[in-house]
């Protein structure tokens, strides 16, 4: 059993775990990669306003997404290549939620069976979808999803088509999809016409087929939130798929304030992009997010241990954020707002060896 005490060693440990092109895989993005970079310094822009004097002996995280009460804000992010981290996969999300108190997502793309991992699920999860078929193959989908007994599905709208990544072309990696995938209803490419064709008809047809909740994932303008929540989305995430799709995008951070305030609760709001703290969760969550979801990070954890390193670091995150809300004076998330944040005078230069992020040594590009 692994024993690590901070993120940082969690992300060494995966790093001398994975072959290159595998750390590569989950830690690069899209062209430059300027995405990557403008997350985590977006991120670190922020500076905390602590109050004090507030009485903060009785803290807690909990919260509610969806109907559901969660003692944790913080999901494993839908991963579809999780399987290449560890081959146990989405089954280490499923095994650590119930000591948590905690919701993960299934990635669409993870070459292990939905009902297995739903049968060591200890909370509830969420399946994640690409679309690789008509509405005839959609629906027999998703009627699966409901029998194996998700709570919600979520459709990613921001991966129409692959995306020019430098890292795994570097690498000459191509992720190729297994020809007997037992999640995709007999699709075999990795991307097909059907992904790229989607639009907002297909997201109404959705909600009317389903009674499970319904998240749209990719959302990063306010015009494209307020057409979800007409099209009656549950929860929209707001997500730059870590960087890994479109370069040149905006944090996540940087729009999820105006997105948070143009849904009003209409909708429940999720972010991520670039979340590898305790303390990022908290900003996260005090800018608008009802909830905050870790990629990267959920790759690494179980690169570095499987199951046991996921359920450390995200007890690492845990134990962070309640040291922090009491720094802040902060007894319970309801408290925990923008009040608590300022970006005046903050900005700090950006370290490109943070966390050990980047490409491989002597590979002749900068750290990133």
């Amino acid at each position: 059993m692994p024993d690590f005490v901070t993120v940082p060693e969690v992300i060494a440990a995966a790093r001398a775990n994975l072959p290159k092109e595998l750390w590569d895989f989950a830690s690069g993005g899209a062209g430059a990669e300027t995405t990557i970079r403008r997350n985590r310094s977006a991120i670190e822009r922020y500076a905390f306003m602590p109050r004090m004097l507030r009485g903060v002996q009785h803290r807690n995280l909990k919260t509610s997404f969806l109907g559901l009460d969660l003692d944790l804000p913080v999901l494993p992010a839908p991963v579809g290549s999780l399987g290449r981290y560890h081959p146990d996969g989405p089954k280490n999300v499923a095994r650590v939620l119930g000591s948590l108190g905690a919701a993960g997502f299934m990635g669409g793309l993870c070459t292990v069976p939905m009902e297995n991992v739903m049968e060591e699920a200890t909370g509830p999860m969420f399946y994640q979808i690409y679309v690789r078929g008509d509405h005839e193959w959609l629906l027999g989908l998703v009627r699966r999803v409901e029998q194996a007994g998700y709570s919600a599905i979520c459709i990613t709208a921001d991966s129409p088509v692959a995306a020019y990544r430098e890292r795994n072309r570097q690498n000459r990696y191509t992720a190729r999809l297994d020809p007997n995938h037992p999640n995709l209803m007999g699709a075999t490419s990795p991307h097909s016409e059907h992904q790229a064709a989607l639009n907002w008809e297909d997201i109404a047809w959705l909600r009317d087929i389903t009674k499970l909740p319904l998240i749209l994932k990719g959302v990063l303008t306010v015009e494209d939130a307020l057409l979800a929540v007409e099209h009656g989305v549950d929860a929209v995430y707001v997500s730059n798929h870590g960087g890994q799709e479109l370069d040149y995008a905006p944090a996540t951070v940087d729009v999820l304030p105006s997105i948070a305030q143009a849904v009003a609760g209409r909708a429940e709001v999720i972010v991520d992009g670039g979340f590898l703290r305790g303390t990022d969760i908290l900003k996260g969550l005090a800018l608008g997010a009802d909830v905050v979801c870790v990629g990267k990070l959920l790759c690494w954890a179980v690169a570095a241990g499987g199951t046991d390193g996921l359920e450390q670091t995200l007890g690492m995150l845990r134990d962070e954020m309640m040291a922090t809300t009491a720094m802040l004076g902060v007894n319970s998330l309801d408290e925990l707002g923008p009040q608590h944040l300022t970006a005046e005078g903050a900005q700090v230069p950006p370290d490109p060896t943070a966390y050990g992020l980047g490409m491989s040594e002597n590979d002749g590009r900068e750290n990133r």
